[in-house]
């Protein structure tokens, strides 16, 4: 029953965002490439958007609150597979399962937006590095391309193990990543952290977010002058 449920913050409103942030860029991209034409220009902008939230999640899981550090859900083979046989078992933030998806979604990820500075289309776009080297642009536009194929696989596996949850272990995934908030038993608060979802830590994030932007910024005003990336 419900009535001995409490809410307990788990989720802080940076985290929240960089997810659904991430959802809408890499969904818009691969969109765009696929419309291609003048779309690779938003194809473009959106990846450099990408790239910015990765490289934020990547510093946010040292820096953040609790349940968004590495070091709170990362654990080894014998973790995952202790919480795969521990039937009904729940955890507050993400599971030693949910953490493999975590680690494999922005490795990928990141290496699908990091090559793509490299990348081109051989006929009116590329990245805002390619003008380095045909070599290395060559080599990253053909894993760039491959990596696409990888990623729609990651992104299945991540939508079937939200619905696994839901129906098999009776765990709404989705929910907490929209409120922030789980539901506990009242009688063991102590088993759940409350994360301190507070005004300062988002004014850090927000700060932490500018700098990024400005260090992304920063990588499409390096291409010679007069040639422009898109």
């Amino acid at each position: 029953m419900d009535t001995n449920l409490a809410r307990r913050r788990v989720w802080d409103l940076p985290t929240r965002l960089f997810h659904w942030m991430l959802v809408v860029c890499v969904t818009g991209a691969f969109v765009t490439v696929k419309l291609g034409g003048l779309w690779m220009d938003w194809h473009i902008r959106l990846g450099l958007c990408t790239l910015g939230l990765i490289v934020f999640r990547l510093i946010w899981g040292f820096v953040g609150p609790h349940y968004a550090r590495f070091a709170q859900f990362i654990s080894g083979p014998r973790g995952v597979w202790r919480y795969i046989t521990a039937k009904g078992s729940h955890v507050a933030g993400h599971s030693p399962l949910g953490a493999v998806s975590v680690i494999a979604l922005l490795a990928c990820f990141g290496f699908q937006a990091f090559s793509g500075l490299f990348a081109n289309d051989d006929v009116l776009s590329s990245g805002p590095l390619a003008f380095l080297s045909e070599d290395w642009s060559a080599a990253l536009t053909r894993l760039h391309k491959l990596n696409q194929w990888l990623l729609i696989v990651l992104a299945a596996i991540h939508v079937a193990a939200i619905l696994w949850y839901r129906y098999a272990r009776h765990q709404d995934l989705i929910g907490p990543m929209i409120h922030g908030d789980i539901r506990v038993p009242d009688a063991a608060p102590g088993r759940i952290e409350t994360v301190q979802d507070t005004w300062p830590l988002r004014f850090k994030a927000f700060g932490l977010a500018t700098i990024i932007a400005m260090g992304i910024w920063w990588l499409t005003t390096l291409a010679p002058a007069g040639e422009s990336f898109y």
